[in-house]
């Protein structure tokens, strides 16, 4: 998925992009926001994140100041919201690189373009088809779908993990219901799809878990269960490992 950070100081406009904005339909995840360009820059190099929305005029740091010295450390796409009467002042960004300028107020077809010119960019193609997938569902289908031309074996552990995921599945269970031993079943899955067992369990996990955090219907702890962490630190670790940020902050917005 691709991380967006929101920085802009009005309140109302940045809650309204983190929550009212499709993002899971972009295949993006807002990993956090920031109201002024000081706090914008600290949460740029903390979060390395692959496109910042910002604005323009803000308390503390401007928005394209604040991109110039991010740009010094860390690469990302900037998006920058503008007004009519900042057009000019944005001109400065030309040297920066802007993937996007976005007129105030932001329409969301304005911004799944500005993303998708950004997911190109990114190398992240996707099939229009399957625009509400994740990448690494759209491979676990793939893979499902070439059946046994692919390898049984793998086939049915991918079919296991998006049926289990909630439980205490293991390398060893999936192993031990197909017959074949752990090892080979770890060198088989490694093959074909690029990683671990654990690396695609742990993803999938996080990618369900960050559905149902979403929702807020459900505690922390509670959507933790849910997606087969047995341990809250665990869950905790895992999920900020992927996404960039913990999930009590993901619940924020």
């Amino acid at each position: 998925m691709i991380r967006v950070l929101i920085v802009e100081d009005e309140e109302f406009i940045r809650k309204g992009l983190v929550h009212t904005m499709d993002w899971l339909k972009m295949d993006c995840l807002v990993v956090g926001e920031a109201e002024n360009g000081e706090e914008g820059l600290e949460k740029i190099l903390d979060l390395k994140p692959d496109v910042v929305l910002t604005d323009i005029r803000m308390p503390k740091l401007d928005g394209i100041t604040m991109i110039e010295k991010a740009k010094k450390e860390v690469k990302f796409h900037s998006i920058l919201l503008t007004s009519y009467a900042e057009f000019e002042y944005a001109k400065r960004a030309i040297t920066l690189d802007v993937s996007s300028y976005l007129l105030k107020p932001v329409s969301e077809k304005e911004l799944e373009e500005a993303m998708e010119r950004i997911r190109t960019d990114l190398k992240i193609y996707k099939d229009p088809r399957e625009e509400e997938k994740n990448p690494l569902l759209r491979e676990m289908e793939d893979i499902m779908a070439q059946g046994s031309a692919t390898n049984y074996y793998v086939v049915e552990t991918i079919k296991a993990i998006t049926k289990e995921f909630g439980s205490r599945i293991s390398i060893e269970t999936v192993s031990s219901e197909l017959g074949v031993s752990p090892s080979y079943l770890s060198r088989k899955f490694k093959e074909v799809t690029g990683k671990t067992f654990l690396e695609v369990l742990h993803e999938y996990r996080i990618i369900q878990s960050a559905k149902l955090l979403a929702t807020g219907k459900y505690r922390v702890g509670e959507v933790a269960d849910l997606s087969g962490f047995s341990d809250y630190k665990h869950f905790y670790s895992v999920f900020k490992k992927y996404t960039g940020i913990a999930p009590t902050e993901y619940t924020k917005g």
